[in-house]
């Protein structure tokens, strides 16, 4: 038998049926040209990232390493090396004089900064500092330091975003250049071009975190050349710079440098042999996996590169001189497990020329950031600091 339903009951019931018989249909989102003809059409046929990930798979890659002899693989190197040079557009022909300029020396506890200026093309200055050990005795065993993207190099030597000293070693890049004079090894932190007080007026307004990367970059491809080549060639004049301090060992010059600057790392110690040890952290990866599947500043582009070889390839440049890779497991826009396939194409390499242990990668449980937990010693110990 039915239960009975009072007046009241029926009266809530009637109200709940007409508001549900008002209220208005849930508005369909609208994403695209084809909502509703998904059927008629090839939907993967419209997305140009996977696209392009299949033309990499077609690349020709003819320069990219095949493991051989010592010998062949020697050849390798001097081949893909002139045929990088040309890629990135070239080192200028003739250096203009430093010209370098010394802004300020300060004492901080346990170190000496420097801050100085020199000239790396006409008419294009950089700003560096020289962080060395106090009482140490040297020449000293140097690290050229890069920053990544960020605020540019006082991510890396202590100084805040209001420009006041500071001891905690914040922001992913953790002050690496201050942890390299901790370990008893100069450090030599530049600006790289495009960062800090590198940047046209009309993007320093938009903070102090924005890069000047974007009208950089895309001139330098304009003029056929990149702002890669420009990057690296700073580090070769900074060696230079390096040379004419007495306090420095020009014989044992090391570069590092986290992502936009592990970049930097790559390209250069690939091409200036004065490197003698270098760290890449945050970089090392492929280019299908990281800059071609995934939206990155375009200073990490080489017209045609493809062509001719991998991300790790460059890589492969350094050898058979001491590399140190460190990645996070965890890092969003270097996937690891392509970080581990770059490196294995490394190792091939550095075993080829028989020191197989010259070569390591770090991976730590982290994202993008720099860890530099083994990776300051591994430099230290190779550049006897």
């Amino acid at each position: 038998m039915p239960a009975k339903v009072n007046r009241r009951q029926f009266g809530l019931a009637a109200a709940a049926l007409s508001t549900a018989a008002a209220a208005p249909a849930a508005e369909t989102v609208y994403t695209g040209a084809l909502d509703g003809f998904e059927s008629k059409v090839s939907l993967p046929a419209f997305d140009p990232v996977q696209w392009t990930i299949e033309r990499h798979a077609r690349a020709p890659l003819a320069l990219t390493y095949k493991p051989g002899s010592k010998k062949a693989t020697e050849a390798w190197q001097k081949k893909l090396r002139a045929k990088l040079l040309d890629l990135i557009g070239g080192f200028p022909k003739d250096k203009t004089p430093l010209q370098a300029v010394t802004l300020e020396v300060r004492d901080f506890p346990g170190y000496r900064r420097e801050k100085f200026v020199i000239q790396t093309q006409p008419g294009m200055a950089q700003l560096g500092y020289l962080l060395t050990p106090l009482n140490a005795k040297g020449p000293l065993a140097t690290m050229i330091c890069v920053p990544g993207h960020g605020r540019g190099v006082d991510d890396v030597i202590g100084v805040d975003d209001k420009g006041r000293d500071r001891t905690d070693k914040a922001g992913y890049q953790h002050d690496f250049a201050i942890q390299v004079v901790e370990a008893g090894m100069a450090a030599v932190a530049v600006e790289p071009m495009a960062f800090g007080c590198r940047r046209d007026a009309r993007t320093a307004k938009r903070g102090l975190g924005t890069s000047a990367c974007q009208p950089v970059a895309g001139t330098a491809l304009l003029l056929g050349e990149t702002i890669i080549a420009w990057r690296s060639y700073d580090v070769v004049r900074t060696v230079d710079w390096i040379e004419t301090r007495k306090e420095l060992d020009a014989s044992r010059v090391g570069l590092m440098g986290i992502s936009g600057g592990g970049m930097t790392t790559s390209f250069a110690a690939a091409l200036e042999p004065r490197i003698k040890a270098a760290m890449i952290s945050g970089y090392l990866n492929t280019f299908k996996s990281s800059i071609v599947a995934l939206s990155h500043c375009m200073d990490n582009y080489v017209p045609g590169i493809l062509n001719w070889c991998e991300n790790y390839d460059v890589a492969s440049l350094i050898a058979p001189r001491p590399l140190y890779c460190e990645s996070g497991e965890r890092d969003p826009i270097f996937p690891i497990a392509a970080t581990r396939e770059a490196f294995g194409h490394v190792k091939q390499v550095y075993t080829a020329l028989g020191v197989p242990d010259l070569a390591q990668l770090e991976v730590f449980d982290g994202e993008h950031l720099f860890h530099g937990g083994a990776g300051i010693p591994f430099l230290a110990k190779h550049l006897k600091a």
